[in-house]
């Protein structure tokens, strides 16, 4: 059967959803069509640009009906920029619509048809929440150029300021323009390998005020250094630390392995849920500290600890989730495969002067059947697994562990249904799933959802 339509074709069509990519997705005669910058509710005339067998995508001509929930995007660069996908969607929209996904994933993917989705937790001002920037920097017209890439491309979209980011990352773009412009740093070429400045990052604590700036580049130093460091000092409110991340391969990656501390300490320091974190260029911690802080109070509301529970914390990264549940628990053991997140993890728990915690540094699927073989006693699980979720062996040694309960976090809901499916297949219940809103004006959500064992229940 031939799809119903032919690249080049225009035709008018509803917007009923939203892709994993921020795309509009709509029909014709049942055919899905993916429409970049339509959002839900929108009619609209649009050209094809390509057929595939099972959809097409096509690009919008005209808005011949604004959805309701369509609203003028507050940022100059936002059909642009890849970052902010759905941020011409009004915000209460954008919280149902990630409800939703939820739910359809769990339904579609994980065949859940019984569980509570709650409404997503969103933020009273869902602007300036990110705390950390990872900023390209290009050439154009013979001056500096640094923003965001265009949405799957790596055209630098060229910005001064960006909406979702900490303020004070604007200063960093002025202060690093200005540097590399008056003392002609070379600004390096993905195409050709050449050039030394790649990117610069900036990492902010939104509690402390304290801000790192790592310049990345391709070589062994960095030219003018004390010039750069002085022209952020003089720009920069709360400058703490200058860190030269050295990257020399040709990879999407942002930062090198190596580091040098060019000023100050090398890290910072933020607090969340009332404990101290510190936190260097390559530790994971959690962009929105804000709604960390409901994610993370949420998942240890979900865990029911009253003191007397050993945990195992999988995926612990800086430890962030440990420390914050072993004000709770007997005993936390907490299990990542990053070295360097683990030594972030065991200097976090000693700067909080926390003794109940255990860090190990092995993948999850590794180190949880030392626990099933030495047939540990664990009464919570929490997992908090990256965008691919779980290791098959990891999931079927958790049902050997056999804890109580499970407190699942998730960043994609796909591969959480996924896993919640075959949980639900091996003596688990899922009970409800919460979705928080950690990413505003971005299709991403982020999901906590509690589990307990059926024969418990």
């Amino acid at each position: 059967m031939s799809a119903p339509v032919k690249a080049g074709e225009r035709y008018k069509i509803l917007i009923e959803d939203i892709g994993t990519g921020g795309e509009g997705i709509g029909h014709i005669d049942g055919f899905a069509v993916f429409v970049p910058k339509a959002i839900i509710g929108d009619i609209t005339v649009i050209e094809i640009d390509k057929v595939n067998k099972k959809y097409a995508v096509g690009h919008m001509l005209s808005i011949v009906q604004p959805s309701p929930h369509r609203i003028k995007p507050p940022c100059p660069v936002s059909g642009q920029c890849g970052g902010c996908q759905i941020q011409a969607m009004a915000y209460a929209a954008q919280l149902v619509y990630k409800k939703k996904r939820v739910e359809a994933s769990l339904l579609h993917i994980g065949k859940l048809n019984d569980v509570p989705v709650l409404d997503t937790l969103g933020m009273d001002e869902p602007w300036h929440y990110r705390n950390k920037a990872q900023l390209p920097i290009g050439i154009a017209d013979n001056r500096p150029i640094i923003g965001f890439y265009a949405a799957g491309t790596h055209e630098i979209i060229d910005t001064d300021s960006c909406l979702i980011q900490h303020p004070i990352v604007d200063s960093v773009i002025k202060a690093t323009k200005y540097y590399v412009a008056k003392y002609k740093i070379p600004v390096y070429d993905e195409k050709n390998g050449m050039g030394l400045i790649r990117n610069v990052m900036v990492r902010t604590g939104f509690s402390s005020g304290q801000v790192m700036v790592v310049p990345v580049i391709n070589g062994d130093a960095l030219p003018y250094a004390d010039q750069y460091i002085n022209t952020l000092q003089q720009n920069v409110n709360g400058l703490s630390t200058v860190v030269l991340s050295i990257n020399k391969q040709r990879t999407n990656v942002i930062l090198g392995s190596e580091c040098k501390t060019l000023f100050g300490s090398g890290h910072i320091i933020d607090t969340l849920c009332g404990l101290e974190f510190k936190i260097s260029p390559l530790s994971f911690f959690q962009v929105n500290p804000r709604q960390a802080e409901v994610l993370y109070n949420k998942a240890i509301e979900y865990a029911g600890l009253s003191g007397s529970q050993t945990v195992l914390d999988a995926y612990c990264g800086v430890g962030t989730i440990s420390l914050i549940a072993s004000k709770a628990a007997a005993k936390v053991y907490g299990i990542e495969e990053i070295p360097a997140a683990i030594n972030d993890a065991k200097e976090n728990a000693l700067l909080n002067g926390i003794d109940n915690t255990e860090f190990i540094c092995a993948k999850a699927e590794d180190a949880i059947e030392r626990f099933t073989d030495a047939k540990a006693r664990i009464d919570v699980a929490i997992v908090d697994p990256p965008r691919k979720g779980c290791d098959k062996r990891f999931l079927e040694a958790l049902t050997n562990l056999s804890p109580e309960r499970i407190v699942y976090v998730s960043c994609d809901p796909a591969t959480l249904a996924r896993d919640l499916s075959f949980l639900a297949q091996n003596g688990y219940k899922v009970q409800v799933a919460q979705p928080v809103d950690m990413f505003p004006h971005t299709v991403h959500v982020e999901t906590v959802v509690l589990m307990s064992r059926k024969d418990t229940e």
